[in-house]
């Protein structure tokens, strides 16, 4: 598979860079950027995925994360894909919360959906292969976080593949898609109306279902304005209550839902990681 490098900057004693491949999944061409600490020569890092939200690309974390500093301290190589395939054979929606830009890391079955819309398969098998080929990722420590509609992905793709993910922590994430206006239109519209078929997109069904997760961090605006209509984060608290689930769920007083919020704990966020990729 060819991979493209699309630039490369110096950044916190690491390389911060972006590349491009033609997917074999979406069919489309996919942009990623990947940061990589400093590293003695055959040394194999832990790697860190990030998932991002809706209308974001992958520049939006890259650019406003804030991540590099903790990465490059602790040693975690930190890939960043995008929500969606792009370009002009891609269907598309007027709203914001459908389509380009809003994957919502689904496996779509819908026309005219299905062709391109597959972010399950590209961030579960694709995207890791390529970067298994590429970089100096050690594979058997592998953490993944997210933020709002890549906090679902997060949370839900990892509940998916137990032993995969060392750790698992989100954002503000959309932890019930099954329970709110952004999920119902998004699967009804990729999944189409039979909501049987939704159960494994949603974080708190697959918990009420019987998946686990080592543990789970998570951290939530207070003054987030999409908390009591989209996020729900009451519902996975009731969740991992109800299944004996370990989780750390943070309230953050006055933290909106923008990267102001992320930022200001994606740190953390790294060194929580950090501590459970440890070889």
């Amino acid at each position: 598979m060819t991979l493209e490098q699309v630039s490369a900057n110096r950044s916190f004693g690491g390389t911060q860079g972006v590349y491009t491949h033609v997917s074999a999944v979406t069919g489309t061409p996919m942009t990623f950027s990947v940061f990589v600490p400093d590293h003695a020569p055959g040394d194999r890092l832990p790697v860190l995925w990030y998932l991002s939200g809706l209308t974001c690309t992958h520049a939006n974390v890259t650019e406003k994360g804030e991540f590099r500093r903790a990465c490059a301290e602790a040693g975690i190589i930190f890939v960043a894909p995008d929500t969606s395939p792009r370009g002009d054979d891609v269907p598309d929606d007027d709203g914001y919360d459908f389509g380009k830009g809003a994957g919502f890391y689904v496996n779509a079955t819908q026309a005219p959906w299905a062709t391109h819309f597959h972010m399950r398969d590209y961030i579960e098998q694709e995207l890791p292969e390529v970067v298994a080929a590429n970089f100096p990722v050690d594979m058997a420590r592998q953490g993944i976080t997210g933020h709002s509609m890549g906090g679902h992905g997060a949370l839900t793709i990892a509940l998916r593949n137990p032993g995969r993910f060392r750790s698992t922590s989100a954002f503000a994430p959309i932890v019930s898609p099954l329970n709110c206006p952004w999920g119902e239109k998004a699967l009804t519209g990729y999944l189409g109306e039979d909501q049987t078929a939704w159960a494994e997109y949603d974080a708190c069904a697959l918990i009420a279902g019987g998946a686990r997760l080592p543990d789970l961090l998570v951290d939530q605006g207070e003054g987030d304005n999409f908390l009591e209509g989209q996020l729900k984060t009451h519902l996975l608290v009731e969740a991992c209550a109800a299944a004996g689930q370990p989780v750390t769920i943070r309230m953050q007083p006055g933290y909106d839902h923008s990267y102001y919020f992320i930022s200001t704990f994606m740190a953390e966020h790294v060194a929580w990681h950090a501590e459970r990729l440890k070889a």
